[in-house]
């Protein structure tokens, strides 16, 4: 069976302006986003399976560093509890790709909170992230309450 020409070209085109738009650092925002979304539906064991097995966390509320997947979902456990309904909105982003490692620097901002009341937190984060030929997946990922401003 023939494949009629305006089809193939057709094709063609889409395929180039596809991979024209897409790259490493969008892969990586797009992972990034992933990674919001899923934080978005409070279930502890989604969040971790993007974290690499020999993942390292070093989060927001905690000052003990997690190195391991029970305590990666301790973190999180703990964290839906304390502050439920967790969301997160992405502010600016400093994507470096190097090969198969990434670095996804930034700023977001947590939101939480029952009924009618929500309150939200600040902080800034760094992503290190691993290709493994298929999928970004976080290897160390450090998160802090953003400083309040000073006069400078």
């Amino acid at each position: 069976m023939r494949t009629p020409l305006p089809f193939v070209v057709t094709g063609s085109v889409i395929f180039v302006m596809t991979n024209a738009f897409a790259g490493p650092k969008e892969d990586v925002a797009v992972a990034t986003m992933k990674w919001g979304e899923t934080l978005g539906r409070n279930d502890p064991d989604q969040i971790i399976a993007l974290y690499a097995p020999d993942a390292v966390l070093w989060g927001t509320l905690s000052p003990t560093v997690r190195a391991d997947r029970a305590a990666l979902r301790d973190y999180f456990v703990t964290a839906f509890k304390v502050l439920p309904n967790l969301k997160v909105a992405f502010g600016e982003q400093l994507i470096r790709v190097y090969g198969t490692i990434a670095i996804n620097t930034g700023y977001y901002t947590f939101s939480f909170g029952r009924d009618s009341e929500t309150k939200t937190l600040a902080a800034r984060y760094s992503f290190t992230l691993v290709n493994d030929g298929q999928t970004w997946m976080i290897v160390d990922h450090h998160t802090s309450a953003m400083p309040a401003a000073s006069a400078q």
